[in-house]
């Protein structure tokens, strides 16, 4: 190697050196100038949210005196649903009942496996417009002749709660298990809409097409429970009915108890907020957490209260800490104490709050299946 390649090595890295620490300059500055606005970005968010929170005030949103008044709402929530009194939707003994058509002893290889499986029972229910649901009941072999209601949510059929289902019927409970409307075996029918044409129903905001004074679309999320239940009631005799809901299954399961006081034990999991506290995007929620009319008529506290208010009757939400999808973190603390000091002055029902940090995952996990089996035993 001669000297004048050597001096251009030496020069080169000298260059690359210096280049270097003058890039590096200018990256620090760049970096510590991101984190600056980061950090102003979050305490800008915190001082915003803070802002919001501190006009929540759940005592002045809670109007429920006495039993009376929950009696008085609950009748206006069902005529609102079905158009009809709670007699015709929830009948005595001694009236009619609609139910649904069964299948018994029916095969899905999919569901084989269950431990505890006796056998499964097949309900189809045809509602307004061609809208269905497709209901099945899971019974327990060897069984504490105790129900649980599984509902799923958004992300797709009940085959997604499979994991749920089987540590239930496991642990000698017969499950019935829904889907939402539009979702997994329920049928996306095409429905002539008035003035607009032929439309082909697959997401839940499309029901605002189907408002009338006649008719609401949240008949679609309730009715095929009521007629379930009508139908294990004329059947069977299960000493208590328990529901468990995970996302849009755990905002039915916050309304349904409220509605239908066979429900005994009710578990919703990230399943809602009162919408004043829906502060992040992701918490807003789809047509049926949102509908105007049917939120004035009870509020998100309220039925909290009314999904908890009996004799042995208890509501509980579960919140996944860090979940990914929806209703994370701690914005419960805003209202528990408040509706827990409702219903010690009611006298009737329990309400409670856990908060699942196990994870990071939008799911029921182990440590809820266990809070909650600890809870209905």
């Amino acid at each position: 190697m001669n000297k004048y390649a050597s001096i251009s090595i030496v020069v080169g890295f000298i260059f690359v050196f210096l280049s270097g620490v003058y890039i590096g300059s200018f990256e620090n500055f760049s970096f510590n100038s991101l984190d600056t606005l980061t950090n102003n970005s979050n305490s800008s968010d915190k001082i915003k949210f803070n802002s919001i929170i501190s006009k929540f005030d759940p005592n002045a949103s809670l109007q429920l005196q006495d039993e009376s008044d929950i009696r008085k709402i609950r009748d206006e929530l069902i005529f609102y649903i079905w158009n009809s009194p709670p007699s015709v939707i929830f009948p005595t003994e001694n009236s009619s009942k609609i139910v649904p058509s069964a299948e018994k002893n029916f095969l899905d290889k999919r569901f084989e496996n269950l431990d505890n499986l006796k056998n499964i029972e097949r309900l189809s229910i045809e509602m307004k417009h061609g809208v269905n649901s497709i209901v099945y009941i899971f019974h327990a072999e060897k069984s504490n002749n105790e129900l649980i209601i599984y509902h799923q949510g958004h992300s797709g059929g009940f085959i997604n709660g499979i994991s749920t289902i089987n540590y239930f019927l496991n642990n000698g409970y017969s499950v019935m298990a829904f889907s939402m409307p539009l979702v997994g075996m329920n049928n996306q029918p095409i429905i002539d809409v008035e003035n607009i044409g032929s439309v082909k129903f697959f997401e839940h905001d499309q029901f605002k097409f189907l408002e009338s004074e006649n008719f609401s679309p949240l008949n679609y999320f309730f009715t095929p429970i009521t007629l379930s239940l009508n139908y294990l009631d004329l059947n069977y005799n299960f000493k208590n009915y328990h529901m468990i809901g995970i996302s849009g299954g755990g905002w039915t399961t916050t309304i349904y108890p409220a509605l239908d006081t066979r429900i005994s034990k009710s578990f919703a999991v990230s399943g809602s907020l009162p919408i004043p506290l829906r502060i992040n995007p992701q918490d807003i929620g789809d047509y049926e957490q949102l509908v105007p009319d049917f939120y004035s008529i009870a509020n998100y506290l309220e039925f909290y209260v009314m999904s908890s208010y009996g004799h042995n009757r208890e509501f509980v939400q579960i919140f996944n800490k860090f979940d990914p999808c929806c209703f994370s973190g701690t914005l419960f603390e805003n209202y528990q104490d408040e509706i827990q000091n409702k219903l010690s002055e009611l006298n009737s029902g329990k309400f409670d709050v856990i908060l699942d940090d196990t994870h990071s995952e939008h799911k029921i996990s182990e440590k809820s299946l266990e809070l909650i089996l600890k809870k209905i035993q």
